[in-house]
């Protein structure tokens, strides 16, 4: 069993930048591909960022691709988000999430979720 505890949510200004962060406890991290999603309200939740087990290998969506990073510790178990040039269409809940090694990021594959963090960009 894995749980995942995300913090580093807030609010923002339009173009300001925000860290988040995933700890994992109960079980290592390091075989999982570790994955970043949101959900703003009405809406689906969405991928964001993943990260394959080694963090040679990371994706992201277009709507992000050159504004946000993931990355990867496996030795603190931990994975982040550094997310810059925020907007307003960013804002949504933040979960973080850990599946299979060769998982697609997909939503339904995942094997655990955190609970999320609320990031808010005012315009």
């Amino acid at each position: 069993q894995v749980q995942l505890v995300e913090s580093g949510g807030g609010l923002v200004q339009a173009g300001g930048s925000l860290r988040l962060s995933c700890a994992a406890s109960g079980r290592i991290l390091s075989t999982y591909a570790m994955g970043w999603f949101r959900q703003a309200p009405g809406k689906e939740r969405e991928f964001v960022a993943g990260i394959r087990w080694s963090g040679h290998s990371a994706y992201y969506a277009d709507s992000v691709k050159g504004r946000f990073t993931i990355s990867r510790d496996n030795a603190k178990n931990t994975v982040s988000l550094q997310m810059n040039s925020l907007k307003p269409e960013d804002t949504a809940v933040y979960y973080c999430a850990a599946g299979a090694t060769n998982w697609g990021f997909s939503p339904s594959e995942a094997d655990y979720w955190g609970q999320g963090t609320q990031v808010t960009v005012s315009s």
